[in-house]
């Protein structure tokens, strides 16, 4: 047998940036970040919540909450105690964050060691997310120029960041 190392040796690190503006050309950095995003929202949310679904009282361990599902919902703006759907451009306007709630099922339990009462709840908010334009989450989803063109929204704009107090943000 001879003596060759397990594994080959490395290229540097120079060698592996000349493979980035072949990335960039072939797929785009706004499709990086809506990809995963997309992932975020669809697959990897559930996985975090799937791996802390339980939460026992220490004390009494017949009490507890269990996350069944989660999803992110539309995104919607709160106002005076109401809330209503809204697009990226109306968020812009008027200084606000475009988000939108997680919501959860869950099912928890109440009552005594002997008399345990299992009480499920769907679409239990937990939370609000900004949501990045153009992602599979935002109103601006599969629309054409006419559709974006009703929403105020520009038909050559490729989404891929973030409306927060009216101002758009990218993160990188």
């Amino acid at each position: 047998m001879d003596n060759e190392p397990l594994i080959d040796p490395q290229k540097p690190a120079v060698d592996k940036f000349q493979l980035l503006p072949e990335f960039l050309k072939y797929r785009g950095l706004v499709k990086q970040h809506l990809d995963s995003f997309n992932y975020f929202v669809n697959t990897d949310i559930k996985k975090i919540v799937r791996a802390n679904n339980l939460v026992q009282s220490s004390r009494y361990p017949h009490i507890y909450l269990r996350f069944l599902d989660v999803r992110i919902g539309k995104p919607e703006r709160i106002f005076d105690g109401s809330s209503e759907y809204v697009s990226p451009q109306t968020c812009r306007l008027s200084d606000q964050t475009y988000a939108a709630p997680i919501l959860v099922s869950v099912e928890y339990t109440q009552g005594s060691p002997d008399n345990v009462i299992k009480i499920p709840k769907n679409k239990v908010v937990i939370g609000r997310m900004p949501i990045m334009l153009r992602s599979c989450c935002c109103v601006l989803y599969n629309r054409d120029e006419a559709e974006l063109a009703k929403l105020g929204e520009c038909p050559l704009d490729p989404g891929g960041y973030f409306v927060i107090k009216g101002t758009e943000k990218v993160i990188f």
